[in-house]
This record gives C-alpha cells, sequence and structure tokens, in this order.
C-alpha cells in the first residue's frame, strides 16, 4: 500500500507538501499541485482518515441537520453546503430533523456521537434543548436559514459568557414588504397573508415585513388577512380557503413559502378562481417550477446555494478562531417579476436579471415593472 512518503518521492516534493496539497492547510503552486495529484493518482493512495483524526483529533467531517427530505427548499442549500465542504476537503454526515424539537436533539447527538468538527443546523420553531446540548457541548455549530434569539435569564441555552453561534440567512421583512408594496402598486388594497409555522425566525420577519409594507402604502391592517399555513401545503390550503371565504375575500394574496405557494394554489383552483384574473399572486420562494404555471409566479427568490456556501465558511471561519465574536450574515434576495401579480407579459431581454431586493422598505408603492428574467 502506497504511503505519503512514496507520494512525497514520485513528485519530488517533501512530504509536508503533499500533505499540504491533500488536506489544504497551505497555497501550494499549481503545477507542484497537479504533480502531487498525478502521484497520488499513479500510485493509488489513499489517505488514512482515521489515523489522521487520532494524530490531529479533527475528522474533518461537518454534520448538516435540515429537513431535506421533508422540506425541498433545504435541497439546493444542501447542495451548497456539499460542494463548499468538498471543496474544502471535508465530507458530510447529513440528518433530516423532520422540524420536529424532540427529534432535532436526537439527530444533533447522533452528529456529535460521530464526531464531527462543527454543525450546521436549521432549528426548529422550538429549539431550546437543541441550543443547550450545542452549548453544553461546545459544538462549533453555524445556525442556517433561522435565526436563534438569545436566551432569557434562566433559560437552558448558552448565557452571554457561555458558547455563542454563528448564523446565517437571507433577508425576510424587506423582500415580503416588496411583494405587498408591488401589489398595493397595482390597486389592491386588501392583500392577505398566509404565514409559515409560528416560532420561526423566518415566519416572525416575514410578518413584519407584510405589516410594514402595508404601513408603507398607506393601508390598513385586518387582522382576517393574516393566517397561518404552518409553512405546509395542507395547511395553507385551508387558510387559504378560510380567506376566501370572508365577507370580504382579499383581492390579492402573499403566500409566505413555496409548499404553501402550492396549497394556496389548488384552494384557488377548488374555487374556481382564476389568477391573476380574480385574485393576484405573489409568493416567496422561488423554486425551479415557478417559471412554468400560468401565469407564470412573481416570487422572492432566496441566494440557496450561496446560503449553504457561506454556512461552510462560517464554520470553518469557527473552527480556525474558536474565541472569535460570533457573525450574523445576512444575504440579499432577489424580486422575480412575472404575471401573476397582474403585470402584462413583456418580451424577455436579453442579459435581463432579477431585482435585488434592497433592505431598505420603498418609500412608496413602485409602478408596475417590466417582466425581468428568473433568478438564478
Amino acid at each position: 500500500m502506497a504511503t505519503m512518503a512514496d507520494v512525497a518521492r514520485s513528485a519530488g516534493v517533501s512530504v509536508a507538501t503533499v500533505s499540504h496539497v491533500l488536506n489544504g492547510t497551505r497555497p501550494v503552486s499549481p503545477g507542484t499541485r497537479q504533480a502531487v495529484l498525478d502521484a497520488v493518482d499513479a500510485l493509488g493512495y489513499t489517505p488514512n482518515t482515521l489515523a489522521r483524526s487520532l494524530v490531529t483529533a479533527r475528522t474533518r467531517s461537518i454534520g448538516l441537520a435540515v429537513s431535506a427530505i421533508s422540506n425541498p427548499y433545504f435541497t439546493e442549500i444542501l447542495q451548497g453546503v456539499e460542494a463548499a465542504a468538498l471543496e474544502s476537503g471535508y465530507g458530510l454526515l447529513l440528518a433530516d430533523p423532520h422540524d420536529d424539537p424532540v427529534h432535532e436533539r436526537k439527530v444533533v447527538q447522533f452528529l456529535h456521537e460521530r464526531r464531527v468538527d462543527g454543525m450546521i443546523v436549521a432549528p426548529s420553531a422550538q429549539p431550546g434543548e437543541l441550543v443547550g446540548y450545542l452549548a453544553r457541548h461546545a459544538v462549533p455549530t453555524v445556525f442556517l436559514d433561522r435565526m436563534v434569539d438569545p436566551p432569557a435569564a434562566g433559560d437552558s441555552a448558552p448565557a452571554a459568557s457561555g458558547p455563542r453561534f454563528d448564523q446565517v440567512g437571507a433577508e425576510s421583512a424587506a423582500p415580503t414588504a416588496r411583494l405587498v408594496a408591488h401589489l398595493a402598486g397595482r390597486g389592491h388594497r386588501r392583500i392577505g397573508l398566509v404565514a409559515g409555522l409560528p416560532g420561526l425566525s423566518t415566519t416572525r420577519e416575514r410578518v413584519t415585513g407584510y405589516l410594514d409594507g402595508l404601513a408603507a402604502a398607506g393601508l390598513a391592517h385586518d387582522d382576517r388577512l393574516l393566517v397561518s399555513g404552518n409553512s405546509e401545503s395542507a395547511c395553507a390550503e385551508r387558510a387559504t380557503a378560510a380567506l376566501l371565504a370572508l365577507p370580504e375575500p382579499p383581492t390579492a394574496l402573499v403566500t409566505a413559502n413555496n409548499a404553501m405557494t402550492l396549497g394556496a394554489l389548488r384552494a384557488l383552483r377548488r374555487r374556481g378562481l382564476s389568477v391573476p384574473g380574480d385574485i393576484a399572486l405573489c409568493c416567496f420562494d422561488d423554486f425551479p417550477w415557478a417559471d412554468l404555471f400560468s401565469p407564470r409566479l412573481t416570487a422572492v427568490a432566496q441566494p440557496s446555494r450561496e446560503l449553504g456556501a457561506q454556512a461552510v465558511r462560517l464554520l470553518l471561519e469557527r473552527l480556525a478562531e474558536p474565541d472569535r465574536p460570533p457573525r450574523t450574515v445576512r444575504l440579499p434576495c432577489a424580486f422575480v417579476h412575472r404575471t401573476s401579480c397582474g403585470c402584462p407579459q413583456q418580451p424577455e431581454r436579453p442579459g435581463a436579471a432579477a431585482h435585488t431586493v434592497s433592505p431598505a422598505l420603498p418609500e412608496s408603492p413602485p409602478e408596475p415593472l417590466s417582466e425581468m428574467g428568473t433568478a438564478s
């Protein structure tokens, strides 16, 4: 069996250089790097990961706890995490918490017992036990997509002097306000919101954006127009049906994630209503088939893959500098203008791109925009 020393002799470099190439611990010139990789291939060398982990106390593995099976939104995020991890020489151990606080705690313990170097976790709506476990065991962790509020006094979560966590997520409030402002600019005065699962930071932020958008447009908030779809298609279908049954139903609707968009569309179809002829629709979360619906869905697109890649970068920075202050990173979303909002379809322009949503709320509702291409 070939050794690292054999690779070094074949490539004409030192063992340390081979180590740097394989572990990514120091920059190496392209020519030298290629010579090492060619020697590895020629000799069939396989690094002894187990032996290396015993020496370094690192397994070069990352635990990823996201509900990728039960929530398709996380699929692209997972792809971003995987690509960034592999590029940095890390493997992934994946567990699906199913957005259940009890199961979440179990899968995180499972990953921790497999000696991962750190974790990336999309927390549930009740993350108290999760945060407490990670804090007690000082597990380097990045919270992904959903933010975790600082713990109150007496909570089992980390105290101010204890372990603190990095977080990365997309902007939610301003993009939701942008959707509301756009619908108000189309003349709608009764705009409903099908909100997500209570307790999630993304739900709170999108509700805030909805209320901000109404206020900016000079529209009064009607509590009956704000309903919960629990981030699920079936619940969103029932919530949308309740909105449509109101004495004065909304003339426009915002759905707060892609699963709830499908539920809302199902409810509208059951009532025989057309979009945007009978009711306008905008959604938070673009998805690959949104451009195939008739009408094509106006949406907020999140930078899913970049969220995953940024989570990996934050975790690697934490592993390199365990004592640095925690960071919270927010990435901008894009406004993808199609036709479900009631705007006329325009010919696509070569090179057109989706609007990046500014964190600042527009001072007044915008005029209808010409259609832009889908977000990348």
